[in-house]
């Protein structure tokens, strides 16, 4: 257990930012879930829909530190070639 006032600040800090980081965390990986299912499903227009916010999603999690900006590249990279390809 902390003994000192300023660790014991770090460790509620801390517990704050692992909760807002799971959010963003969750949010992203649930919209790009969303996406690859309306891929699967052959729904072009749902999955442009999909794609829209799970570039928001990704962009927000990459503004936050959760994800790395090279890994938010490449996931909207991805994402945006499968909703591309469908006919």
């Amino acid at each position: 257990m902390a003994n000192l006032k300023n660790a014991k600040k770090r460790i509620l800090v801390n517990a704050k930012k692992t909760v807002r980081n799971n959010n963003y965390s969750a949010s992203m990986k649930s919209a790009v879930k969303n996406v690859e299912k309306a891929v699967a499903g052959k729904d072009k227009e749902k999955a442009k829909d999909a794609l829209k916010i799970a570039i928001k999603r990704i962009d927000k999690a990459a503004s936050a530190g959760v994800v790395a900006k090279n890994t938010c590249a490449r996931k909207k990279s991805g994402l945006t070639k499968k909703v591309n390809a469908m006919q």
